[in-house]
């Protein structure tokens, strides 16, 4: 594990107004003033400043973790209120980063905080986290989990691991020198599209608080190097049941990071590896479209159109265009119902789902059918401003 407690002369020391402040850790003896001063030491980067990064970061900034950087380039919205508790109402349109450092700089003045307003790369990962002792991992999407992965492993940093879906979430510790990297768990990524975003499946707005503050406690049990960190342990959560559970993880000796012939030995395109072409087009190439300004005057005009709704019908109670709804899951075993002499499109929330219905469709022998681009978010948008969004 890379050297996380070396005690810089200008913060070993704590002032009379930290002292009181850290009082409850200064009278327990697995803290007391060395391990407080430790704290003061670290410099932890927290990958994200949305649901996981709100409670890693107000309580890593509480206990006096003494610099805090953090990597965002995403501003705040309404959507993120429900589990993002470092944003208020007020911050709505300001920069998640803007937004959490304010909070932050309120909980805690003696914090140092470090802003990276980018989106995190293969470019630039490993500048950013030369200067950290310990990466924690906020993300919610493959191809930067695989990224953090491995440039801590190619840095030398422990990487706090926690990841979040409806009611389950799971956290760990990877890539310390004794210890497994996410690859020896998971060494290839699922197929695109089989597992859903939050922002397709949804997430309990509690579970994030949940795991970010395991997170944050695995942090500080690095920095004082006390107790039994989830080294080699995957912890998985159901919220929904109230249980948790372990999992015994060992390192792979023929990881390709972590592994005694590691054959990446740089960081490499993670869109790629993980078989996408980039979160600004998820939908795949090839797809037929139609815009919802098209859809909207066709169907005003009294074109025989047939509009599929391929969404969860909680979904559908939430807003519709009165289509049809079969969804996407049962799509293969419904698709009697329909008539492929007419013109089918197809829509889902943003156009992703819908798209995989389409080329299903077409590779059953549907001739006319296309995917509303931008689902029904852009409909919301550009048609019917009235109609809610989620």
């Amino acid at each position: 594990m890379a050297a996380i407690t070396e005690l810089k002369p200008e913060v070993a020391n704590l002032s009379n107004d930290e002292i009181l402040r850290y009082s409850r850790h200064l009278i327990m003896p697995e803290v007391g003033m060395e391990g407080q001063i430790k704290l003061k030491a670290a410099k932890v980067l927290c990958i994200g400043a949305g649901g996981l990064g709100s409670p890693l970061t107000l309580y890593l900034a509480a206990a006096g973790v003494g610099t805090l950087g953090m990597v965002d380039f995403d501003v705040v919205d309404y959507t993120n209120l429900q589990r993002q508790i470092i944003h208020s109402t007020a911050d709505v349109g300001r920069k998640k980063l803007d937004s959490a450092e304010e909070k932050l700089k309120a909980i805690n003045p003696f914090l140092a905080i470090r802003k990276f307003e980018t989106r995190l790369s293969s470019e630039n990962a490993l500048e950013i986290f030369e200067d950290f002792d310990i990466i924690a991992d906020g993300t919610d999407n493959f191809p930067t989990r695989y990224l953090v992965n491995d440039a801590c492993v190619l840095t030398g940093k422990p990487n706090v691991y926690g990841s979040i879906f409806r009611f389950e979430g799971q956290a760990s510790v990877f890539a310390t020198e004794e210890g497994p990297c996410y690859r020896c768990l998971y060494p290839e990524p699922p197929p695109p599209g089989l597992v859903p975003s939050c922002a397709e499946g949804g997430v309990l707005g509690i579970l994030p608080g949940l795991v970010g503050v395991i997170q944050a406690t695995e942090t500080i049990k690095l920095i004082l190097r006390s107790g039994d960190p989830l080294i080699g342990r995957l912890l998985l959560i159901d919220a929904l049941g109230m249980k948790f559970r372990e999992l015994k993880l060992r390192k792979n000796p023929d990881c390709p990071v972590c592994g005694k012939h590691p054959t990446v030995t740089e960081l490499i395109d993670y869109n790629e590896f993980c078989g996408i072409r980039g979160e600004e087009a998820p939908v795949e190439a090839g797809v037929p479209e139609i815009q919802v300004e098209d859809l909207k005057r066709r169907l005003d005009s009294g074109e025989d159109l047939f509009v599929l709704d391929v969404r969860e019908p909680h979904e559908y109670q939430i807003c519709n265009i009165n289509g049809h709804l079969i969804p996407l899951g049962e799509l293969p075993k419904r698709v009697h119902e329909l008539d492929s002499s007419r013109e089918i499109v197809a829509h889902c929330r943003s156009g992703v789902r819908s798209a995989k219905a389409v080329n299903f469709l077409r590779q059953a022998g549907f001739k006319k059918v296309h995917n509303l681009a931008g689902g029904i978010l852009a409909w919301a948008d550009r048609v019917d401003p009235s109609m809610p969004k989620y």
